[in-house]
């Protein structure tokens, strides 16, 4: 159930010219059990001195012994006055004029398929009338999560959430997470499970001990008088652009009082180069907890640390907290994880240079057919156009049109009298692949649909092993089974 966190006590932690950092603190004790969670929490927050905003960062601490817990969700969320802010940022290309927090009342709007979504029949803005509301078309990448908020334009000022690492996050770089929306409310989201469910839900069992520091993040509050050609709507998301980029080069922060939060100094670096029979350019490489490969993306307790490996391979993670770490890294275009078969050891200002790492993707023989390109994303498939009746504007013709609202339904429309069916040869996955494979409606409730591949072998290795491999960018709440049939002898394996 939701836990909003209240301090019970308060203390000023750093005082002088160039910085204030105050301690809000909730200690926990075995009179609060079934009450609260069991956790020690202890929110800061940051004023220095030249800087318009102020950090904030909380340290959780589940001591040895405690009771079991599981935590789906940590933010901070933050609530504008709703007859100011009525512009949203969270990229360069998303971006509009967002309905007002009544527009989602009855009257105003209609719930669709879940809460969250709203149809806008009546909104006080008529421009905006027949469009679709929902929060988590704005969900966005951890790599990509960086700056995000609202603007006023009478005056122009923007409110703003940078988010400089993703050191605390979980699930990797593409893992998604809530932004900004109506309310207007902007989330600076610590942790949650959302689109991965409870894999991504950290479960304390046995008396397990804890402690994680969260963030800081920094919330920036920018103005202009400037007169623009674009607007001031343009200045400020610019301006919020270039402090965002002064807050990642910053990192890690060298004014945060507590212990628990290390300076550069006081951390690693780790470096080397992946190979592969092909090309690891773009390849992603990280560290988190130790683990077997791919478990980083379910991994929910650590850290994690992930950097781009440049053309030819080369990879340097800075700024790594001491602890042992496996090392974990993929290529987009190529199928399966890797993992580096020794622990990695950071110790306080140490530089691990691990060489030549060759990474050799799951291959068997040759290809005989391939659907997609496996690189975490459904992107290359086929989204189709939104029902007109449920469209948000901002992605029509955007590359992000699967956010649309309903895209599920269009399955049915697009196959009425039964299942996709792909020919191996004549098909062509941007036109003929659904990019996610969805029940449909049947009977008042949903059924899962079939999909098949035809395929034809002109000769077949008797005594030989084929292997079906599948790459999935998402699953949730689901059940993936596959059959081979061969026509010929009309037998099912």
């Amino acid at each position: 159930m939701p836990c909003r966190i209240k301090g019970t006590s308060f203390s000023v932690v750093v005082q002088n010219e160039d910085q204030v950092e105050v301690s809000f603190t909730r200690t926990w004790d075995a009179s609060l059990k079934g009450k609260l969670v069991p956790l020690n929490i202890d929110k800061r927050f940051i004023l220095l001195r030249g800087q318009s905003g102020f950090y904030s960062y909380s340290i959780f601490e589940h001591l040895e012994g405690w009771p079991d817990f599981n935590v789906a969700e940590i933010r901070i969320a933050f609530k504008l006055r709703k007859d100011k802010f009525h512009y949203m940022a969270i990229a360069d290309n998303r971006q509009r004029i967002m309905p007002m927090p009544d527009d989602r009342l009855p009257g105003r709007g209609q719930q669709l398929a879940y809460p969250e979504a709203v149809l806008l029949v009546n909104p006080t803005n008529p421009d905006l009338k027949g469009e679709v509301d929902d929060k988590y078309q704005y969900s966005c990448n951890n790599k990509d999560n960086r700056v995000h908020g609202w603007i006023c334009t009478d005056p122009p000022t923007g409110f703003w959430c940078i988010t400089p690492s993703d050191e605390f996050r979980t699930g990797g770089p593409v893992k998604q997470n809530l932004t900004s929306h109506v309310g207007p409310t902007t989330l600076a989201m610590y942790h949650s499970a959302h689109y991965a469910g409870d894999d991504l839900v950290p479960k304390f069992r046995d008396g397990e001990p804890w402690k994680k520091v969260f963030g800081p993040v920094f919330i920036y509050v920018n103005a202009t008088i400037a007169e623009s050609d674009y607007g001031s709507e343009s200045l400020l998301w610019q301006d919020a652009k270039a402090q965002m980029m002064l807050e990642v080069q910053s990192w890690p922060y060298d004014f945060p009082a507590s212990e628990d939060f290390p300076t550069s100094d006081e951390r690693g670096l780790v470096s080397g180069r992946l190979m592969e029979p092909f090309s690891a350019d773009s390849a992603y490489v990280g560290l988190a907890l130790p683990g077997e490969a791919g478990s980083w993306q379910r991994e929910c307790k650590g850290y994690q640390f992930w950097s781009k490996a440049d053309s030819d391979g080369f990879f340097t993670i800075n700024n790594v907290r001491v602890g042992n770490y496996s090392l974990y890294a993929w290529v987009p275009g190529f199928i399966g994880d890797y993992k580096y078969d020794v622990i990695v050891d950071i110790s306080s200002g140490c530089e691990i240079d691990l060489g030549d790492l060759v990474y050799e993707p799951p291959r068997d023989g040759p290809t005989l057919w391939e659907i997609g390109i496996p690189d975490r994303s459904a992107a290359e498939f086929y989204v189709p156009d939104p029902n007109p009746n449920y469209v948000n504007k901002l992605y029509v013709n955007h590359p992000d049109k699967f956010r649309q609202y309903g895209l599920w339904e269009r399955y049915a429309d697009l196959y009425p009298d039964g299942d996709l069916v792909y020919t191996i040869g004549a098909s062509d996955y941007t036109k003929d692949w659904f990019f996610a494979q969805v029940t449909r409606r049947k009977d008042n409730g949903y059924k899962g649909t079939t999909w098949q591949i035809k395929f034809k072998l002109d000769r077949v290795t008797q005594d030989g092993t084929y292997k079906l491999r599948v790459a999935l960018a998402s699953a949730a709440i689901s059940d993936l089974q596959a059959y081979f049939l061969n026509h010929a002898l009309q037998s099912t394996l």
